[in-house]
């Protein structure tokens, strides 16, 4: 049996601004995907939780299995435990892909390859969306700790590699990045999840309909990667009001872009007395707001009073991991 997990990530900075150019940042949390593989000695079929695996049910999964094979072939056993919540914005999706990259490494025998984890867990991501997807989830979870994904090499941070990948004929290119941080003991994330799916394409679309009908409006887009550039800054000086400063002011230029929700604005108004920052993280519409804090139970306490649900969580955790290897 061997077991490997990796972690979730929620976005610091950047969101939809990087379709336009601009940086974004993730960093690891320390709610994780773990994945256990047993060879299956009772069924001749591939089996998930105790069910026969279904391909087209997890297209992610069986575009993994189909990329790391094992020299004997064997069907195997797959369980998944997590506590990641679904559907969130939080990366449940793109860890647990990583996770099985790590598991099946293990399996036959190869070194644990974050590289090789993070740019097979992106292709089956992708080729689970319907051809395209960003390298941010993944490579977070991959890698863990700060990743920042760019369409041009930044200066003053630490180059991890490029991925591209071709879409409909045309090549998208991604620069990711890494940074080290001194993150005080006494500061922590604290996630609120509003209990409504937010769809990412569609706030996407909304958007890009903004920006085409009034194209003055990408000034906003420019101001949101302005920011991130400064909360970067501010994460490597360890300047942690400065963080949550940044992360405010983002929230407000994406809530003047109309992707913020009436419970995301909900939670955040309860979060921010007790907070340093506050601002919705992903796509938006629904999904999770997170709380930079140094009373992070005052802060959960505050979402929860909402009808929010809350937890306290570590960022700048590590990236994917070997549990266990029988």
């Amino acid at each position: 049996m061997v077991k490997a997990s990796a972690p979730g990530k929620c976005i610091l900075f950047g969101e939809h601004a990087v379709v336009y150019g601009q940086p974004a940042l993730a960093c690891s949390i320390n709610q994780r995907m773990t994945i256990e593989l047993e060879r299956e000695e009772t069924f001749d079929t591939w089996r998930l939780d105790g069910r026969t695996f279904n391909p087209q049910k997890h297209p992610h999964i069986e575009y993994i299995r189909s990329q790391i094979t094992t020299e004997d072939q064997d069907p195997l056993h797959i369980r998944i435990r997590g506590t990641i919540p679904k559907a969130s914005g939080l990366g449940s999706s793109a860890a647990l892909s990583v996770a099985l990259c790590g598991a099946l490494q293990q399996l036959r025998n190869d070194p644990l390859d974050q590289t090789q984890a993070s740019a097979i867990s992106h292709q089956a991501e992708a080729s689970a969306q319907g051809g395209r997807a960003s390298p941010l989830d993944t490579a977070t979870s991959s890698f863990g700790g700060f990743v920042v994904l760019s369409d041009t090499i930044e200066d003053g941070l630490d180059f991890i590699e490029t991925r591209a990948m071709d879409v409909d004929g045309k090549t998208f290119q991604w620069h990711l990045h890494t940074f080290e941080a001194t993150i005080p003991e006494d500061v922590f994330l604290v996630v609120g999840n509003t209990g409504v799916h937010g769809s990412t394409s569609a706030m996407v679309e909304q958007v890009a309909t903004l920006i085409r009908e009034h194209p003055e409006r990408k000034v906003e887009l420019d101001t949101i990667g302005a920011i991130a550039r400064r909360g970067i800054h501010a994460l490597q000086e360890g300047n942690m009001e400065a963080v949550g400063q940044a992360m405010t002011e983002n929230h407000i230029v994406l809530r003047s872009l109309g992707v913020s929700s009436p419970d995301l604005e909900r939670l955040i108004r309860a979060a921010a007395p007790s907070s340093l920052g506050v601002k919705l993280t992903g796509a938006g519409g629904g999904g999770c707001m997170i709380a930079l804090t140094r009373r992070p139970e005052e802060t959960v306490g505050a979402i929860e009073m909402e009808g929010g649900r809350a937890f306290i969580t570590h960022f700048n955790e590590p990236g994917l991991k070997i549990e266990r290897l029988m």
